[in-house]
């Protein structure tokens, strides 16, 4: 007999996310011990061998509850029975830019890219299902994102990969189940105070029971969707933003007047991002002061954007400076 078909799902998905992998190659797996990350663990320990590569894991321990660290320990002595060569937990500090949520990701994301530089990794698996896929669409369609945020976890984006987005959290349940591991399950994951916590529990069942259980296949569709339609029109931009250019970091207007609206506002916040706006700060509000200087323009005054840099319209051209040099 073969593996049970949800084993057999998660392997071939690993396999496909590995494809490009070089013989030799070290991989990683990021493993809380929750369902979804375990499943992944012992797949990537049954898949990585027969493709001729080396396997990995790697436990964050957050430091935000009692027994935490122990909890990442016990992670690592399960590796080899995982079939992975090595295993490391790392304990992070976790600060409080973002909110909780925010900060336990960027202290995590950090610490796993330390770890692959260090052990020479070329490629770190996390274990994202379609589930939250769909859960990070609502989050982004709620604070009225665009199209590149309601694209939603990219499959691949550089050292990371996430090989589950196709496959459903069951899946990788019913995976442990058949391989017999017993998933550690996270109490912060049933902790309302934390927004998605409420979107997994509250808000997607309330939409299953409107719309039908093909809400969650339906919200991961979309982010696929939207992600092509980013990546097209991101394109375009770059092509717009290369032949645009003026003196200096200006942008003329007679290069952005006529294009679509999505396009030239790509092109707009690519230059501010350029001249030194701070990313995470910049705003629709922002790129749209600057927009109104090219289709709106009534001799206004200086458009003022994060991290110091201002933008003014002179002689049919866009100047973006840093007001604070």
């Amino acid at each position: 007999m073969g593996p049970h078909p949800a084993v057999a799902e998660i392997r071939r998905a690993v396999r496909q996310s590995l494809g490009d992998a070089s013989p030799g190659d070290l991989v990683l797996v990021a493993c809380s011990g929750g369902g979804d990350s375990l499943a992944l663990a012992a797949c990537l320990g049954f898949v990585a061998p027969r493709m001729g590569l080396r396997a990995g894991l790697v436990s964050v321990d957050h430091g935000l509850q009692e027994g935490s660290a122990e909890r990442a320990r016990e992670v690592v002595r399960l590796a080899p029975e995982l079939g992975l060569e090595l295993a490391e937990a790392v304990t992070v500090t976790v600060g409080a830019g973002g909110g909780p949520e925010a900060a336990a990701r960027t202290a995590r994301y950090a610490a796993l890219s330390a770890s692959a530089e260090r052990l020479g990794a070329s490629a770190v698996l996390l274990g994202h299902t379609r589930d939250d896929q769909a859960e990070t669409v609502l989050l982004r369609l709620a604070r009225g994102s665009g199209t590149r945020s309601l694209a939603g976890m990219p499959a691949v984006a550089g050292l990371y990969r996430r090989p589950l987005l196709g496959l459903s959290r069951e899946t990788t349940r019913a995976a442990c189940a058949a391989l017999g591991l017993a998933p550690w399950d996270d109490p912060h994951n049933l902790d309302p105070a934390y927004t998605r916590v409420r979107v997994r529990h509250d808000v997607l069942p309330v939409l299953v029971r409107a719309l039908g259980p093909g809400v969650t296949e339906a919200l991961a569709r979309t982010a696929s969707l939207c992600r092509d339609d980013a990546d097209a029109l991101d394109e375009w931009a770059d092509e717009v933003y290369a032949q645009g250019r003026g003196v200096g970091q200006g942008l003329t207007v007679a290069a952005l007047k006529d294009l679509p609206a999505a396009v030239r506002r790509r092109v707009i916040r690519r230059a501010a991002l350029e001249a030194g706006a701070t990313a995470s700060a910049l705003g629709a509000v922002h790129i749209e002061q600057v927009d109104r200087l090219v289709t709106g323009w009534r001799g206004q005054r200086l458009v003022e954007l994060p991290g110091g840099v201002g933008v003014v319209r002179r002689y049919g051209t866009l100047i973006f400076a840093n007001t604070l040099s």
